[in-house]
């Protein structure tokens, strides 16, 4: 009796690390074979543009990852909706990738931390552009603040607003438009890999990116069956200037910090393959190496 019954574990067993395998390595999988038949066969895959229409919108886009993507997706062929609260930038941005990417640009001027006033003007500009595609790049870290005592009122609101009431409520309106229209779309929510690990000093910003990270992995369930596709984007520590802690930490670590403009090209080529993504190759070794502290 114990002998069958030892069987039949076993068989659970393997059967259940054959799912597991067969979930969460079949992406993978597919992402390096068409690479290999776009790099290497010269077959010509289907272009981001192809599946989800010519309009991309980014938010963050004047500063750091959120800039990158919006020039990024320009370099493959969207027109593109910039919004940030930095109008200045904005118009800057605007000008050079329209001159460099020869493709329509719109801008939206938009302070996140105001809460539900700015998202009624943002829905009234998007309203009559066919959005095919939504990058949420925007975040207040808090590096320079300190500990959670010395945060005023004020600074609480303006992350909260700024990291779960704005990545919330931009969901749900191009989730929203993107079930009505019955074609395929896609949605990126920038996270990053504070949301596994706790760090002292930041205790905030860590509870936000775990939100963004819960909230994006349940819409990804939701979202299969309208054919939107959700991906969770975890960058570790990417140099660019928004973040200048970086280049002190890894200043000594150049092999395993990858190059911003490089990070984004890799990450905007898994649009629509991963589910989750730490938006490089090389940069899963930074992940790996930060989660095995954590286990």
């Amino acid at each position: 009796m114990l002998s069958y019954l030892a069987k039949v574990i076993f068989l659970i067993g393997v059967y259940a690390l054959y799912r597991y395998l067969s979930i969460n390595l079949k992406p993978i999988y597919k992402l390096i074979r068409d690479i290999i038949k776009e790099k290497f066969l010269g077959h010509t895959l289907e272009g981001l543009t192809d599946r989800y229409g010519k309009w991309a919108v980014i938010t963050g886009s004047t500063n750091g990852i959120g800039k990158l993507y919006a020039k990024e997706l320009a370099c493959n062929g969207f027109n593109v909706v910039l919004i940030s609260k930095m109008e200045s930038k904005l118009k800057i941005l605007a000008a050079d990738i329209e001159e460099e990417f020869k493709v329509q640009v719109r801008i939206i001027v938009a302070d996140f931390s105001k809460g539900l006033e700015t998202f009624k003007n943002i829905e009234q500009v998007l309203d009559t552009i066919p959005i095919g595609l939504f990058v949420n790049a925007f975040g207040v870290a808090v590096y320079d603040v300190g500990n959670m005592c010395s945060l005023t009122r004020e600074e609480l609101t303006v992350i909260l607003n700024t990291n779960i009431e704005a990545v919330t409520e931009l969901s749900r309106y191009f989730l929203q438009r993107m079930y009505c229209t019955n074609s395929k779309a896609a949605i990126v929510n920038i996270s990053s890999c504070l949301e596994i690990y706790s760090t002292p000093f930041s205790a905030l910003y860590d509870i936000t990116k775990i939100y963004n990270r819960k909230l994006t992995l349940a819409l990804q369930q939701e979202s299969r069956r309208f054919k939107v596709h959700v991906q969770h984007v975890l960058p570790c520590l990417v140099p660019t200037k928004t973040i200048q802690i970086c280049n002190a930490i890894l200043k000594d670590s150049k092999l395993f910090t990858p190059d911003p403009e490089a990070f984004v090209h890799w990450a905007v080529s898994t649009i629509g393959r991963l589910d989750e993504s730490t938006g490089q190759l090389w940069y899963a070794d930074q992940f790996f190496r930060w989660l095995s502290q954590v286990l």
